[in-house]
Protein backbone atom coordinates (compact mmCIF):
# COMPACT_ATOMS: atom_id res chain seq x y z
CA UNK A 1 0.00 0.00 0.00
CA UNK A 2 1.58 3.19 -1.15
CA UNK A 3 0.70 6.63 1.08
CA UNK A 4 -0.23 9.25 -0.57
CA UNK A 5 1.17 12.60 0.59
CA UNK A 6 -0.93 15.60 1.51
CA UNK A 7 -1.12 19.01 -0.14
CA UNK A 8 0.75 21.82 1.70
CA UNK A 9 -2.59 23.75 1.77
CA UNK A 10 -4.62 21.10 3.75
CA UNK A 11 -2.42 21.42 6.62
CA UNK A 12 -2.49 25.01 6.19
CA UNK A 13 -6.28 25.22 6.29
CA UNK A 14 -6.06 22.89 9.35
CA UNK A 15 -3.95 25.06 10.67
CA UNK A 16 -5.80 28.33 10.43
CA UNK A 17 -8.99 26.70 11.24
CA UNK A 18 -7.89 25.67 14.51
CA UNK A 19 -6.27 29.28 15.93
CA UNK A 20 -10.18 30.54 14.75
CA UNK A 21 -11.40 28.41 16.98
CA UNK A 22 -9.63 29.20 19.83
CA UNK A 23 -9.73 32.83 19.02
CA UNK A 24 -13.83 32.10 18.97
CA UNK A 25 -13.48 30.46 22.24
CA UNK A 26 -11.37 33.01 24.12
CA UNK A 27 -13.13 35.73 22.82
CA UNK A 28 -16.67 33.99 24.30
CA UNK A 29 -14.68 34.07 27.33
CA UNK A 30 -14.12 37.28 27.60
CA UNK A 31 -17.38 38.60 26.83
CA UNK A 32 -18.80 36.13 29.52
CA UNK A 33 -16.47 37.45 32.03
CA UNK A 34 -16.95 41.50 31.05
CA UNK A 35 -20.75 40.36 31.44
CA UNK A 36 -20.52 38.73 35.03
CA UNK A 37 -18.35 41.14 36.21
CA UNK A 38 -21.27 43.88 35.28
CA UNK A 39 -23.76 42.05 37.10
CA UNK A 40 -24.78 43.88 40.10
CA UNK A 41 -24.55 42.11 43.37
CA UNK A 42 -27.81 40.07 44.80
CA UNK A 43 -29.37 42.67 47.54
CA UNK A 44 -29.02 40.53 51.12
CA UNK A 45 -32.06 40.10 52.47
CA UNK A 46 -32.73 41.36 56.20
CA UNK A 47 -35.46 40.10 59.10
CA UNK A 48 -37.90 42.93 59.97
CA UNK A 49 -37.63 41.70 63.30
CA UNK A 50 -34.13 41.89 63.77
CA UNK A 51 -34.07 45.82 63.07
CA UNK A 52 -35.05 48.95 64.18
CA UNK A 53 -37.15 50.46 61.86
CA UNK A 54 -38.51 54.70 63.15
CA UNK A 55 -40.91 57.23 60.94
CA UNK A 56 -39.66 60.26 60.08
CA UNK A 57 -42.05 63.19 61.97
CA UNK A 58 -42.44 66.56 61.65
CA UNK A 59 -43.37 68.49 64.33
CA UNK A 60 -41.74 69.85 68.21
CA UNK A 61 -38.70 67.94 69.67
CA UNK A 62 -37.16 68.26 72.81
CA UNK A 63 -33.60 68.41 72.76
CA UNK A 64 -32.01 66.51 76.02
CA UNK A 65 -29.52 64.89 77.64
CA UNK A 66 -28.74 61.79 79.19
CA UNK A 67 -25.90 61.18 82.54
CA UNK A 68 -26.13 58.53 85.48
CA UNK A 69 -24.78 59.74 89.05
CA UNK A 70 -25.27 59.35 92.32
CA UNK A 71 -27.90 60.82 95.18
CA UNK A 72 -25.51 62.90 97.46
CA UNK A 73 -26.42 65.20 100.41
CA UNK A 74 -26.47 68.91 100.16
CA UNK A 75 -24.83 69.29 103.58
CA UNK A 76 -22.04 67.43 104.08
CA UNK A 77 -19.52 67.81 107.44
CA UNK A 78 -16.03 66.94 108.19
CA UNK A 79 -16.44 66.94 112.32
CA UNK A 80 -12.35 67.74 112.68
CA UNK A 81 -10.16 67.04 115.67
CA UNK A 82 -9.84 70.56 117.39
CA UNK A 83 -6.24 69.25 119.33
CA UNK A 84 -4.56 66.19 119.13
CA UNK A 85 -5.22 63.09 120.90
CA UNK A 86 -5.85 59.37 120.59
CA UNK A 87 -8.69 57.69 119.95
CA UNK A 88 -10.33 55.60 123.16
CA UNK A 89 -13.79 54.84 122.23
CA UNK A 90 -15.64 55.06 119.05
CA UNK A 91 -19.03 55.39 120.00
CA UNK A 92 -20.98 54.88 117.17
CA UNK A 93 -20.71 53.31 113.27
CA UNK A 94 -21.84 54.54 109.61
CA UNK A 95 -25.68 54.17 109.46
CA UNK A 96 -26.51 55.90 113.18
CA UNK A 97 -28.74 58.79 113.28
CA UNK A 98 -26.47 61.80 115.47
CA UNK A 99 -27.90 64.93 117.00
CA UNK A 100 -25.70 68.20 117.08
CA UNK A 101 -24.54 67.30 120.80
CA UNK A 102 -24.43 63.43 120.07
CA UNK A 103 -20.65 61.79 121.02
CA UNK A 104 -19.22 59.86 118.44
CA UNK A 105 -15.41 58.98 119.23
CA UNK A 106 -13.93 59.91 122.90
CA UNK A 107 -10.14 60.78 123.03
CA UNK A 108 -7.45 61.21 125.22
CA UNK A 109 -4.70 64.00 125.50
CA UNK A 110 -2.87 64.16 129.32
CA UNK A 111 -0.60 67.40 128.11
CA UNK A 112 -3.92 68.73 127.58
CA UNK A 113 -5.47 68.01 130.88
CA UNK A 114 -2.12 69.35 132.84
CA UNK A 115 -2.58 72.32 130.85
CA UNK A 116 -6.06 73.02 132.00
CA UNK A 117 -4.66 72.87 135.12
CA UNK A 118 -2.10 75.16 134.97
CA UNK A 119 -4.62 77.74 132.78
CA UNK A 120 -6.91 77.22 135.45
CA UNK A 121 -3.96 78.51 138.23
CA UNK A 122 -2.98 81.35 135.94
CA UNK A 123 -6.45 82.90 135.63
CA UNK A 124 -6.89 82.33 139.36
CA UNK A 125 -3.83 83.87 140.13
CA UNK A 126 -5.38 86.93 138.14
CA UNK A 127 -8.21 87.41 139.54
CA UNK A 128 -6.42 87.32 142.87
CA UNK A 129 -3.93 90.46 141.65
CA UNK A 130 -7.18 91.96 140.38
CA UNK A 131 -8.84 91.71 143.62
CA UNK A 132 -5.80 92.94 145.32
CA UNK A 133 -5.37 95.74 143.07
CA UNK A 134 -8.92 97.18 143.44
CA UNK A 135 -8.34 96.95 146.94
CA UNK A 136 -5.83 99.31 147.52
CA UNK A 137 -7.48 101.56 144.82
CA UNK A 138 -10.16 101.33 146.28
CA UNK A 139 -8.66 102.42 150.37
CA UNK A 140 -6.81 104.99 148.09
CA UNK A 141 -9.61 106.56 147.40
CA UNK A 142 -11.79 106.25 150.56
CA UNK A 143 -8.71 107.79 152.12
CA UNK A 144 -9.17 110.68 149.97
CA UNK A 145 -12.86 110.82 150.36
CA UNK A 146 -11.82 111.07 154.08
CA UNK A 147 -9.43 113.71 153.97
CA UNK A 148 -12.46 115.96 151.64
CA UNK A 149 -14.73 115.50 154.50
CA UNK A 150 -12.43 116.19 156.97
CA UNK A 151 -11.55 119.65 155.04
CA UNK A 152 -15.08 120.10 154.46
CA UNK A 153 -15.94 119.70 157.53
CA UNK A 154 -12.88 122.46 159.04
CA UNK A 155 -14.29 124.76 155.84
CA UNK A 156 -17.48 124.72 157.33
CA UNK A 157 -16.97 125.24 161.18
CA UNK A 158 -14.67 127.88 159.68
CA UNK A 159 -17.56 129.83 157.53
CA UNK A 160 -19.38 130.20 160.48
CA UNK A 161 -16.95 131.42 162.93
CA UNK A 162 -16.05 133.93 159.77
CA UNK A 163 -20.00 134.95 159.87
CA UNK A 164 -19.75 135.18 163.86
CA UNK A 165 -16.60 137.17 163.48
CA UNK A 166 -18.28 139.63 161.03
CA UNK A 167 -21.68 140.61 163.52
CA UNK A 168 -19.41 141.17 166.45
CA UNK A 169 -17.20 143.27 164.73
CA UNK A 170 -20.12 145.35 162.96
CA UNK A 171 -20.53 145.65 167.46
CA UNK A 172 -17.18 146.90 167.92
CA UNK A 173 -17.12 143.89 170.16
CA UNK A 174 -13.93 141.87 168.19
CA UNK A 175 -10.91 143.77 166.62
CA UNK A 176 -10.36 144.38 162.85
CA UNK A 177 -7.51 142.26 162.98
CA UNK A 178 -9.02 138.75 164.58
CA UNK A 179 -11.63 139.03 161.90
CA UNK A 180 -9.36 139.14 159.16
CA UNK A 181 -8.00 136.33 160.77
CA UNK A 182 -11.23 134.62 160.85
CA UNK A 183 -11.82 135.25 156.91
CA UNK A 184 -8.23 133.83 156.19
CA UNK A 185 -8.92 130.54 157.89
CA UNK A 186 -11.89 130.45 155.57
CA UNK A 187 -10.62 131.30 152.80
CA UNK A 188 -7.46 128.62 153.14
CA UNK A 189 -9.60 125.88 153.90
CA UNK A 190 -12.20 127.15 151.01
CA UNK A 191 -8.85 126.18 148.54
CA UNK A 192 -7.67 123.04 150.29
CA UNK A 193 -11.03 121.96 150.26
CA UNK A 194 -11.19 122.75 145.73
CA UNK A 195 -7.17 120.91 146.07
CA UNK A 196 -8.57 117.73 147.87
CA UNK A 197 -11.83 117.67 145.59
CA UNK A 198 -10.25 117.82 142.10
CA UNK A 199 -7.48 114.95 143.57
CA UNK A 200 -10.55 113.13 144.39
CA UNK A 201 -12.28 113.39 141.18
CA UNK A 202 -8.87 112.62 139.05
CA UNK A 203 -8.58 109.59 141.39
CA UNK A 204 -11.82 108.26 141.12
CA UNK A 205 -12.10 108.65 137.28
CA UNK A 206 -8.42 107.31 137.20
CA UNK A 207 -9.13 103.66 139.04
CA UNK A 208 -10.46 102.45 135.65
CA UNK A 209 -7.66 103.03 133.61
CA UNK A 210 -5.29 101.76 136.62
CA UNK A 211 -7.36 98.41 137.13
CA UNK A 212 -7.19 98.21 133.34
CA UNK A 213 -3.77 96.20 133.01
CA UNK A 214 -5.37 93.82 135.86
CA UNK A 215 -8.76 93.51 133.80
CA UNK A 216 -6.71 92.57 130.51
CA UNK A 217 -4.75 89.89 132.56
CA UNK A 218 -7.78 88.12 133.88
CA UNK A 219 -9.46 88.56 130.35
CA UNK A 220 -6.46 87.31 128.87
CA UNK A 221 -5.77 84.22 131.68
CA UNK A 222 -9.35 83.34 131.31
CA UNK A 223 -9.87 83.54 127.89
CA UNK A 224 -6.42 80.80 127.74
CA UNK A 225 -8.55 78.73 130.38
CA UNK A 226 -11.83 78.66 128.27
CA UNK A 227 -10.03 77.72 125.36
CA UNK A 228 -7.68 74.67 127.06
CA UNK A 229 -11.49 73.79 128.68
CA UNK A 230 -13.26 74.13 125.00
CA UNK A 231 -9.94 71.89 123.71
CA UNK A 232 -10.63 68.99 126.64
CA UNK A 233 -14.00 69.00 125.69
CA UNK A 234 -13.21 68.54 122.18
CA UNK A 235 -11.54 65.40 123.07
CA UNK A 236 -15.43 64.00 123.28
CA UNK A 237 -15.81 64.58 119.25
CA UNK A 238 -19.39 65.46 118.95
CA UNK A 239 -21.77 65.52 115.07
CA UNK A 240 -22.62 69.21 115.21
CA UNK A 241 -25.52 68.65 113.14
CA UNK A 242 -28.70 66.64 112.83
CA UNK A 243 -28.35 63.47 110.03
CA UNK A 244 -26.92 60.63 109.60
CA UNK A 245 -23.07 59.24 110.33
CA UNK A 246 -21.51 58.57 106.93
CA UNK A 247 -17.42 57.39 107.77
CA UNK A 248 -15.17 57.53 110.78
CA UNK A 249 -11.83 57.05 109.06
CA UNK A 250 -9.93 56.42 112.63
CA UNK A 251 -9.35 53.49 114.39
CA UNK A 252 -9.42 52.83 118.46
CA UNK A 253 -5.89 54.19 119.53
CA UNK A 254 -4.89 55.58 116.28
CA UNK A 255 -2.94 58.95 117.59
CA UNK A 256 -4.73 61.99 115.32
CA UNK A 257 -3.01 65.53 114.75
CA UNK A 258 -5.22 68.24 115.19
CA UNK A 259 -7.29 69.45 111.70
CA UNK A 260 -7.31 65.26 111.16
CA UNK A 261 -11.15 64.64 110.29
CA UNK A 262 -12.46 61.95 112.51
CA UNK A 263 -16.06 61.64 110.89
CA UNK A 264 -17.74 62.65 108.20
CA UNK A 265 -21.93 63.56 109.27
CA UNK A 266 -24.65 64.06 106.45
CA UNK A 267 -28.20 65.50 105.96
CA UNK A 268 -30.29 62.59 104.51
CA UNK A 269 -33.23 64.61 104.24
CA UNK A 270 -31.78 67.10 101.36
CA UNK A 271 -30.29 65.18 98.42
CA UNK A 272 -29.18 66.34 95.10
CA UNK A 273 -27.64 64.04 92.31
CA UNK A 274 -24.75 64.19 91.07
CA UNK A 275 -24.84 63.09 87.37
CA UNK A 276 -21.98 62.79 84.74
CA UNK A 277 -22.11 63.92 81.39
CA UNK A 278 -20.32 63.31 78.19
CA UNK A 279 -18.46 66.44 77.69
CA UNK A 280 -19.26 66.56 73.46
CA UNK A 281 -22.95 67.08 75.15
CA UNK A 282 -22.42 69.79 77.37
CA UNK A 283 -22.10 72.54 75.44
CA UNK A 284 -25.72 73.82 75.62
CA UNK A 285 -26.00 73.12 79.21
CA UNK A 286 -27.13 75.97 81.34
CA UNK A 287 -27.63 76.32 85.19
CA UNK A 288 -31.47 76.25 85.89
CA UNK A 289 -32.49 74.28 83.01
CA UNK A 290 -35.21 71.66 83.84
CA UNK A 291 -34.12 67.73 84.94
CA UNK A 292 -35.66 64.65 85.88
CA UNK A 293 -34.11 61.93 87.59
CA UNK A 294 -34.93 58.42 87.75
CA UNK A 295 -34.04 56.92 91.35
CA UNK A 296 -35.65 53.41 90.12
CA UNK A 297 -37.83 53.51 92.46
CA UNK A 298 -39.59 56.48 91.21
CA UNK A 299 -38.93 60.06 88.90
CA UNK A 300 -37.89 63.35 90.83
CA UNK A 301 -38.26 67.01 89.34
CA UNK A 302 -34.93 69.04 89.33
CA UNK A 303 -33.05 72.07 88.32
CA UNK A 304 -29.49 72.23 87.31
CA UNK A 305 -27.52 74.18 89.90
CA UNK A 306 -24.11 73.42 88.85
CA UNK A 307 -21.78 72.29 86.20
CA UNK A 308 -18.73 71.48 86.97
CA UNK A 309 -15.86 73.47 84.87
CA UNK A 310 -13.86 71.34 83.96
CA UNK A 311 -14.17 67.49 82.35
CA UNK A 312 -12.90 64.26 84.28
CA UNK A 313 -12.66 60.93 82.21
CA UNK A 314 -14.37 62.44 79.42
CA UNK A 315 -17.39 63.45 81.28
CA UNK A 316 -18.51 66.67 82.93
CA UNK A 317 -19.85 66.99 86.47
CA UNK A 318 -23.45 68.08 86.79
CA UNK A 319 -25.35 69.08 90.02
CA UNK A 320 -29.18 68.96 89.87
CA UNK A 321 -31.08 69.67 93.02
CA UNK A 322 -34.37 67.96 93.72
CA UNK A 323 -37.61 69.79 93.88
CA UNK A 324 -40.72 68.03 95.80
CA UNK A 325 -40.68 64.19 97.97
CA UNK A 326 -37.80 62.09 97.05
CA UNK A 327 -39.27 58.27 95.76
CA UNK A 328 -39.34 56.03 99.03
CA UNK A 329 -35.11 53.96 99.44
CA UNK A 330 -34.01 57.22 98.05
CA UNK A 331 -30.69 57.31 100.38
CA UNK A 332 -27.25 58.76 100.09
CA UNK A 333 -24.84 56.96 97.49
CA UNK A 334 -27.82 55.68 95.42
CA UNK A 335 -26.96 55.01 91.64
CA UNK A 336 -29.44 57.03 89.45
CA UNK A 337 -29.90 58.64 86.00
CA UNK A 338 -31.04 61.60 85.02
CA UNK A 339 -32.10 63.43 81.58
CA UNK A 340 -31.88 67.28 81.18
CA UNK A 341 -34.26 69.53 78.87
CA UNK A 342 -31.73 71.73 76.73
CA UNK A 343 -34.53 73.09 74.86
CA UNK A 344 -37.71 72.68 72.85
CA UNK A 345 -37.19 72.75 69.24
CA UNK A 346 -40.79 73.82 67.10
CA UNK A 347 -41.96 72.35 63.71
CA UNK A 348 -38.87 70.14 62.49
CA UNK A 349 -38.09 67.47 60.95
CA UNK A 350 -36.71 64.79 63.66
CA UNK A 351 -36.51 61.13 63.46
CA UNK A 352 -34.96 58.19 66.58
CA UNK A 353 -31.34 58.56 66.80
CA UNK A 354 -29.60 55.84 64.72
CA UNK A 355 -26.60 53.97 66.06
CA UNK A 356 -24.04 55.62 64.76
CA UNK A 357 -23.92 59.04 63.29
CA UNK A 358 -22.78 62.64 65.55
CA UNK A 359 -24.87 66.01 65.72
CA UNK A 360 -24.18 67.72 62.78
CA UNK A 361 -22.62 64.84 60.33
CA UNK A 362 -23.88 63.13 57.33
CA UNK A 363 -24.77 59.32 57.28
CA UNK A 364 -25.92 56.95 55.11
CA UNK A 365 -29.13 55.46 56.52
CA UNK A 366 -31.39 52.10 54.79
CA UNK A 367 -34.98 54.10 53.73
CA UNK A 368 -37.68 51.65 52.86
CA UNK A 369 -39.50 52.54 49.49
CA UNK A 370 -42.43 50.34 48.47
CA UNK A 371 -41.00 47.07 46.77
CA UNK A 372 -40.01 46.15 50.53
CA UNK A 373 -36.68 47.23 49.29
CA UNK A 374 -34.25 49.24 51.48
CA UNK A 375 -31.84 51.74 49.11
CA UNK A 376 -28.72 53.47 51.50
CA UNK A 377 -29.64 57.96 51.40
CA UNK A 378 -27.38 60.24 52.44
CA UNK A 379 -28.83 61.65 55.27
CA UNK A 380 -27.70 65.47 56.95
CA UNK A 381 -28.44 65.03 60.92
CA UNK A 382 -28.67 68.30 63.20
CA UNK A 383 -29.54 68.86 66.77
CA UNK A 384 -29.19 65.56 68.53
CA UNK A 385 -31.57 64.54 72.06
CA UNK A 386 -31.33 61.31 73.56
CA UNK A 387 -33.13 59.52 71.41
CA UNK A 388 -34.38 61.87 68.77
CA UNK A 389 -31.87 63.82 66.14
CA UNK A 390 -33.10 66.13 63.32
CA UNK A 391 -32.92 65.75 60.00
CA UNK A 392 -31.72 68.99 57.47
CA UNK A 393 -31.44 66.60 54.89
CA UNK A 394 -32.11 63.64 52.54
CA UNK A 395 -35.47 62.51 54.57
CA UNK A 396 -39.39 64.06 54.37
CA UNK A 397 -42.10 63.14 56.85
CA UNK A 398 -43.54 60.03 56.70
CA UNK A 399 -40.18 57.54 55.26
CA UNK A 400 -39.17 54.91 57.12
CA UNK A 401 -35.28 53.66 57.69
CA UNK A 402 -33.67 51.33 59.42
CA UNK A 403 -31.69 52.79 62.74
CA UNK A 404 -29.97 49.62 63.31
CA UNK A 405 -26.29 49.21 63.14
CA UNK A 406 -25.89 48.33 59.51
CA UNK A 407 -21.94 48.22 59.36
CA UNK A 408 -22.43 44.61 58.26
CA UNK A 409 -23.86 45.72 55.16
CA UNK A 410 -21.45 48.29 53.82
CA UNK A 411 -20.67 46.72 51.02
CA UNK A 412 -24.39 47.35 49.62
CA UNK A 413 -26.65 49.56 48.41
CA UNK A 414 -29.91 48.22 49.12
CA UNK A 415 -31.07 45.06 50.96
CA UNK A 416 -34.30 43.06 51.00
CA UNK A 417 -36.61 43.25 54.47
CA UNK A 418 -38.40 40.22 54.96
CA UNK A 419 -41.26 39.08 57.35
Amino acid sequence: MVDIARSPDVKKKKKIRRILYGAAGLLVIILITVGVSRLKPAAPSVDRATVWIDTVKRGPMLRQVRGSGTLVPEEIRWIPSTTAGRVEVILLRPGAIVRPDTVIVEMSNPDLQQSVKEAQLAYQSAQAAYVNRKAELESSLLNKQSDVASIKAGYTKAELNLQAQEKLWEDKLVSEIQLKQSRSDAEELQNRLKIAESTLKIQTEGMKSQLAPQEADVDQKKAAYDLRVRQLDDLKVKAGMNGVLQEVPVERGAQVNAGANIARVADPSNLKAELRIAETQTKDLRIGQYAEVDTRNGKVKGKVARIDPKSTGGTVGVDVILEGELPAGARPDLSVDGEITLEKLENVIYVGRPAFGQENSTVGLFKLNADGEAIRTNVKLGRTSVNQVEILEGLQPGDQVILSDMSAQDSFDRIRISG
